[in-house]
């Protein structure tokens, strides 16, 4: 589900958000989010990730997340990544972190074919092979 861009709720939150007033981001974002807009709940997660705006909850943090890149929000897969590769919201999870970066990537994000190639040079939550990550860095545009 996403909002209207002309939703005044949606624009003031989002202008909060980026002005870095983070509370009243929260309180224009969290109902849209709590509704299933994947921006909204993409925002409310990294707010709730880092303590911006509201006291920090991982919980809260980890299940915004994940209903976003659920939806196919990439940046949000992204984020879900990064929260399984560090351990940060969840439980470390190698193997489930690929798998999220691997749904961004496909969907053209450069960050997240760089991580998934790192984690394949590296062997993290991947088999070990060199040649899929220096595939996966031309790919993110690397020249090699």
């Amino acid at each position: 589900m996403s909002v209207k861009l002309n939703d005044p709720n949606y624009s003031s939150g989002v202008a909060a958000f980026e002005a870095k007033n983070f509370s009243q981001a929260m309180q224009f974002l969290y109902p849209l989010a709590e509704a299933g807009d994947a921006d909204a709940q993409h925002r409310v997660a990294i707010m709730c990730q880092n303590g911006l705006g509201v006291v920090r909850n991982d919980a809260r943090a980890f299940g915004m997340m994940k209903a976003a890149a659920e939806q196919g929000y990439a940046i949000a897969q992204h984020g879900l990544g990064f929260m399984y590769l560090m351990g940060e919201c969840v439980e470390k999870d190698g193997a489930e972190a690929a798998l999220w970066f691997r749904k961004a990537a496909d969907q053209g994000l450069a960050g997240s074919l760089t991580t998934l190639a790192m984690m394949y040079e590296e062997g993290n939550g991947v088999e070990k092979d060199p040649e899929e990550a220096k595939r996966l860095y031309a790919e993110a545009g690397f020249d090699l």
